[in-house]
């Protein structure tokens, strides 16, 4: 018999290549380079903002939900493309931002990782007659229902999530040299998995080029419109530099701009469009959550996607 051709054998082979399409999923990239960088860009960011924690739960989140995965005998080809996986990593990088470093945050942040893999096929399938997915709402979903939680469970205390209040209209003051756009500009980027780092956001773009420059392309083009719209609009200046009108801005642009449209100069101003719209349903959104004190996580990319490509018009038929 030969051991290496056994379905166990088989996983275990193709475990690594698996487990990193799944980070390098988070932005649509089907390839295990992107998720390494990604991870590196990660680690590097948590451990400079002296956040570890982030890191790890981004390990730990990855292996739960790709696990998860081959536990429920999932098809094997969305296994292989890393779609078990990023919900999972968002999440591992979510719980250690907002909750105290506690066994039973860890316990919780597995049992949430697990959650978005059974989740998001639920979705799938409620979604697929409009020909959409689910992006990362399984994420979004259920981990707002255990920042919820964390509202009235003392094992996970919410100690770096806000107070729950009505939204602020205290706009601050931005600085607005040229150097420190750049560095808003990147933190757009690196925000997609909660890192607050400028180096973290170049990881990510070398990241992206690696698997397709057009996706490069597009999340920068994206975090400068988003940019540039909160700035206009006089969003909250804190929210600006930190780069949190930015990352689900980032998203919507590699959704539309290359991963499910036709590449057309009638698509680009469809996708240049649903960036625009993307950092007012953040504002929306972030007004809506404010008396639950809980972060809009991608919810606004989630929400924008669906309302760009629902509509299916045939000038911007999504690729097969």
């Amino acid at each position: 018999m030969d051991t290496q051709n056994t379905p166990t054998a088989q996983i275990i082979n193709n475990f690594p290549r698996t487990y990193f399409r799944g980070i390098g999923q988070v932005m649509f990239q089907d390839s295990a380079w992107t998720g390494i960088l990604f991870l590196c860009g990660i680690i590097w960011g948590a451990y400079a903002s002296h956040t570890p924690l982030v890191a790890w739960g981004a390990v730990v989140g990855t292996l739960v939900s790709t696990l998860t995965g081959y536990f429920l005998q999932l098809p094997d080809q969305k296994g292989a493309q890393g779609l078990w996986g990023f919900n999972g990593v968002l999440v591992g990088c979510a719980f250690p931002t907002f909750l105290g470093d506690t066994i039973w945050m860890w316990i919780a942040l597995i049992l949430c990782a697990a959650m978005t893999t059974w989740v998001r096929t639920g979705m799938d399938s409620a979604f697929k007659k409009y020909n959409v997915t689910s992006y990362t709402f399984p994420f979004v979903f259920s981990t707002w229902l255990f920042l919820l939680a964390a509202r009235v469970l003392d094992g996970m205390a919410p100690v770096a999530m806000g107070t729950p209040s009505f939204a602020s209209e205290s706009i601050g003051h931005l600085d607005m040299n040229f150097e420190n756009l750049v560095l808003y500009w990147l933190r757009g980027i690196s925000q997609v998995f909660l890192i607050n780092s400028w180096v973290t956001g170049i990881f990510f773009l070398a990241a992206l080029a690696v698997s397709s420059w057009r996706a490069a392309l597009w999340a920068a083009l994206a975090s400068a419109i988003s940019l540039f719209v909160a700035i206009v609009w006089h969003a909250p200046a804190a929210d600006i530099a930190q780069g949190l009108y930015g990352f689900s801005a980032v998203l919507t642009g590699i959704a539309l701009g290359a991963t499910f449209c036709n590449f057309s100069w009638k698509s680009t101003i469809w996708c240049i469009l649903g960036i625009i719209a993307t950092v007012f349903i953040q504002a929306g959104m972030n007004a809506l959550m404010a008396p639950f004190g809980i972060p809009t996580l991608t919810g606004p990319f989630c929400v924008a996607t669906w309302i760009f490509l629902i509509p299916q018009y045939k000038m911007f038929q999504p690729k097969n």
